[in-house]
């Protein structure tokens, strides 16, 4: 059977019926090359996001982009390889504390993180706020780090899932990112890509997510899972709530002391829960831990007695950083500027629009409007309440921080509708629903 050129393959998804695996094979590893081009890419994935894909499909789409690059291969260490992987929101710094806390517990943790995307987040971002530290390692200093101290943190490398790297950047501006395909095969070839065995989903639900609903985050995890057993991963799901920001702050720097004041015993309720929630699976998976109970226990004593912490320390010493930098971390990256945004009213806080907060904080100077923007590491928020609070009128709810003060004038603004108060009582629930 001969070959469908790119456009008689493009038409196949526009009639809504599957492209055969062969065809959208050689379309994925013929763009990577070059010999398709961006607008012919961005016809393909705009049918896509508007008729989907089947499993199949989807899973010759995630090995297509596995096949365009190196895959790691850990298959000779006794240790669990895993991972963990956030669709993204606000004060989201678990992989910070997770990361380490896992590598503590005997895991071997390669994990290729991602940048701010929107109004979320991105764990380099955070990363590269600490003083040297280098998140663009070869793969062979990456594998090393992982041998012998179990963790290592990067960004996407040229060698790793270079199809997903540059459909991303595509995605990105074509206003296609939303594809539940899409976004599985992007996750999964580059999770896979890493050699990991096991991976732990923390899937965000609510108004400051990108999945909105339980309906949409629980189509995306089925998909998730399905993909994961087609490639031997074990797959676990978690959901949490993105309806306000998770612990006390969201930024840059401030983020990375408060991911390592979780390390120190000192983290927020809400991040902690997360965060052991996660490491509960994985240690499960690992058999590492008989039960959760069990892995809740292991995970505070890793915590207590400063395993977890020094597992970080040696993290960022590898790449780059300070060990003294990172005892001194109060004191480093001081804002010149701060305001408060405060209670337009007495009562109880029935709502908080998290999206719209992600967007300040990406004003702020935590996000880029421009590929070549420079983030300010300075910048971020810190909360003083949660949902289900009560607070009187003119009471500070968030403090915002930067070192630019028309940005903070900016940010400010657009923070007059981020709160609601009622009169009543809200109860608000972070797991949403067992997997």
């Amino acid at each position: 059977m001969l070959a469908l050129n790119p456009d008689d393959l493009i038409q196949i998804k526009k009639q809504g019926d599957a492209i055969p695996n062969e065809d959208l094979r050689r379309f994925i590893l013929d763009y990577t090359r070059g010999s398709i081009s961006n607008e012919t890419m961005t016809d393909l994935l705009t049918v896509i996001y508007n008729n989907g894909m089947t499993s199949e499909e989807t899973f010759t789409l995630t090995k297509s982009m596995l096949d365009s690059g190196e895959r790691m291969d850990f298959s000779f260490l006794d240790n669990y390889v895993a991972d963990k992987h956030s669709t993204g929101g606000v004060g989201d710094k678990v992989s910070l504390i997770l990361g380490p806390l896992m590598a503590a517990a005997g895991l071997a943790i390669p994990m290729i993180s991602g940048r701010s995307l929107g109004h979320t987040g991105g764990t380099l971002d955070k990363l590269e706020a600490i003083p040297g530290y280098k998140v663009d390692l070869s793969l062979d200093e990456f594998k090393r780090n992982v041998l012998d101290i179990g963790i290592s943190m990067i960004g996407q490398t040229s060698e790793i899932c270079p199809a997903d790297k540059k459909m991303y950047a595509l995605r990105d501006v074509t206003g296609t990112v939303g594809s539940i395909p899409l976004i599985c095969g992007s996750i999964m070839s580059k999770k896979i890509a890493e050699g990991i065995q096991g991976l732990v989903m923390d899937i965000k639900i609510g108004n400051g997510a990108f999945m909105e609903t339980l309906e949409e985050g629980q189509r995306l995890a089925t998909l998730l899972q399905q993909i994961g057993n087609n490639f031997n991963v074990a797959t676990d799901i978690v959901f949490s709530s993105m309806d306000q920001p998770l612990g006390m702050y969201a930024g840059l720097w401030c983020e990375v002391k408060e991911a390592i004041n979780c390390l120190q015993s000192d983290g927020p309720e809400d991040t902690m829960a997360v965060t052991f929630e996660l490491g509960s699976r994985l240690l499960i998976q690992a058999k590492t831990a008989s039960d959760k109970s069990a892995a809740m226990i292991m995970q505070r004593e890793l915590i207590e007695n400063g395993l977890a912490l020094e597992k970080f320390m040696e993290m960022v010493s590898a790449h780059g950083g300070n060990r003294t930098d990172i005892a001194s971390f109060q004191t480093l990256h001081l804002p010149a500027e701060e305001t408060a945004f405060s209670a337009q009213q007495s009562g109880t806080i029935s709502s908080i629009n998290t999206k719209l907060i992600g967007l300040a904080i990406s004003e702020l100077g935590c996000g880029r409007k421009e590929l070549a923007d420079v983030l300010d590491p300075t910048a971020g928020m810190e909360f003083y309440h949660k949902i289900g609070d009560q607070v009187t009128e003119g009471e500070p709810l968030i403090r915002l921080f930067n070192s630019n003060f028309n940005k903070l004038q900016a940010a400010l603004t657009m923070l007059n509708t981020s709160v609601v108060i009622g009169e009543e009582y809200v109860d608000h629930r972070l797991f949403l629903a067992a997997d």
